[in-house]
């Protein structure tokens, strides 16, 4: 039995033709009220991308993802390994939020945001209009023989994604190794930071890869976000939905004739003219519905009211919508699901103001050196050895440093020549110590000792050992 026509997009995605080889998407050049407001947003975003890197709040960069040194930071606010716990909390936030937002909007993230979205369609896409044409000219030249226009078209386009997916790398390096560092490579040479050229040209091969051939695949089939908004979305979320009521009528769409009475005869305002799927750039058929490779970019939507004006029909034939909406005429409304998703959010992000409230400028991890128990000096003293290591996570060196113990009569004395030192902006000071007690002071073999440390005096930051002595005291 054949398969119905309206059937077949259920089994298969609008980019992989019958043989199982992939359909290339030629979209039409989109235009209308929601695609000037993507391009509003989209250049606001890409000159974030690009200056984030580079904009310091007290000295530090405001987006650092340096795995390799374990340095983060976000808007501002560095973190370092021992703030792991603050890195995943805002992890999670960014989940709770994401998933909050399609369930309510459904993937207006991925039409909107999306960095893979806003290169392609606002930057690689508009290049290639630009040079090639719209989607008639694009698909006769892949037709065309390699002759003189063609070869000279494609070198052109190539030649400046090229350019383009270089530009990008770098800015992508400055996240991961840091502005300043990777301003300091370039001026020094590529071929002396061989570490930073060769990461740089893989990058580069991986993103011109990536705009240039594999382009809505990656959201298609590389980006779990597609499957995971099956997941969240139901009959309330708005999405960019095809009114199927209005559209289809009682006997279906039909194209256009003039002087016809559509209601008459039964037939929805759809006049099935195919500009809706000529215009996604992921090549499917917005009226069979929500499916895996709708981005919600309303490139639909602004083609769609177009084409309603021109033939004199309303608008909002193909909008955001439910399915609730379109099925019962019922309005968005605040569910039970969405209040859970918010509470959740509000109690996770004023977990993470209250951790960052508290959150000291430095770390201190003090531990007993291994191997050690303790050791019996003159004068009945008792002495334990343990290493230190500070982190200092402001952009200011912190100087005149000194232990002292709290509550307890003892020496404490560095493997220095001096009991003060300083620890480097951004950066660690670790060393000895040794901790004298009088043997009449300690109360058992093992002791908690709550050690300050001071910079000039001001205390800036509170850790505990434990300190060993005899089991005995007679």
């Amino acid at each position: 039995m054949e398969t119905p026509k309206n059937e077949i997009f259920r089994d298969s995605i609008g980019t992989i033709n019958e043989d199982g080889k992939r359909a290339w998407v030629y979209p039409k050049k989109p235009s209308g009220k929601y695609y000037e407001w993507r391009k509003i947003v989209s250049y606001v975003l890409l000159v974030f991308l690009f200056a984030a890197p580079f904009v310091k709040i007290n000295g530090n960069q405001f987006l650092l993802m340096n795995v390799l040194e374990r340095r983060f930071n976000i808007f501002g606010f560095p973190f370092w390994p021992q703030d792991f716990h603050l890195v995943v909390i805002s992890m999670i936030i960014g989940v709770i939020f994401i998933a909050l937002f399609t369930v309510a909007f459904g993937r207006i993230f991925c039409g909107w945001m999306c960095p893979q979205t806003i290169f392609l369609e606002m930057v690689f896409r508009r290049i290639e209009y630009w040079i090639e044409g719209d989607r008639g000219k694009q698909i006769r030249l892949e037709k065309q023989a390699w002759n003189a226009e063609k070869i000279k078209k494609r070198l052109l386009k190539w030649f400046i994604f090229l350019i383009i997916s270089f530009a990008i790398a770098n800015a992508f390096l400055a996240y991961l190794i840091g502005s300043d560092e990777l301003i300091q490579d370039i001026v020094d040479g590529p071929f002396k930071h061989l570490g930073t050229l060769f990461p740089l040209l893989i990058f580069t091969a991986v993103f011109y890869f990536v705009f240039a051939w594999f382009r809505e695949q990656v959201c298609i089939i590389a980006c779990p976000y597609g499957r995971l908004q099956g997941v969240l979305l139901d009959n309330k979320s708005i999405i960019v939905a095809y009114d199927h009521k209005r559209g289809e009528g009682e006997n279906g769409r039909k194209k256009i004739r003039k002087n016809e009475d559509r209601a008459e005869l039964g037939h929805g305002d759809c006049i099935d003219c195919f500009q809706c799927v000529n215009v996604c750039p992921t090549g499917i058929d917005i009226r069979n519905g929500t499916q895996l490779e709708c981005v919600n970019c309303t490139a639909c939507i602004d083609e769609c009211d177009d084409i309603m004006e021109k033939v004199d029909l309303p608008k909002g034939l193909i909008r955001f919508a439910s399915e609730d909406e379109i099925e019962k005429k019922e309005k968005f409304k605040f569910t039970p699901r969405l209040k859970g998703y918010t509470a959740v959010l509000v109690i996770l992000i004023g977990v993470l103001i209250g951790m960052l409230l508290i959150r000291n400028d430095v770390e201190a991890n003090i531990l007993r050196l291994s191997g050690q128990l303790y050791e019996l000096k003159e004068g009945n003293r008792i002495s334990n050895v343990f290493t230190y290591k500070l982190v200092n996570k402001t952009t200011e060196a912190i100087p005149d440093v000194q232990f002292r113990m709290r509550k307890v009569k003892g020496t404490i004395k560095l493997a220095a020549t001096t009991n003060e030192f300083i620890i480097p902006k951004q950066g660690i000071a670790k060393g000895t110590l040794f901790l004298e007690i009088d043997k009449s002071d300690l109360k058992s073999g093992k002791n908690y000792i709550t050690i300050d440390i001071y910079s000039k005096d001001k205390l800036i930051e509170t850790t505990s050992v434990n300190f060993l002595g005899p089991t005995s005291y007679n």
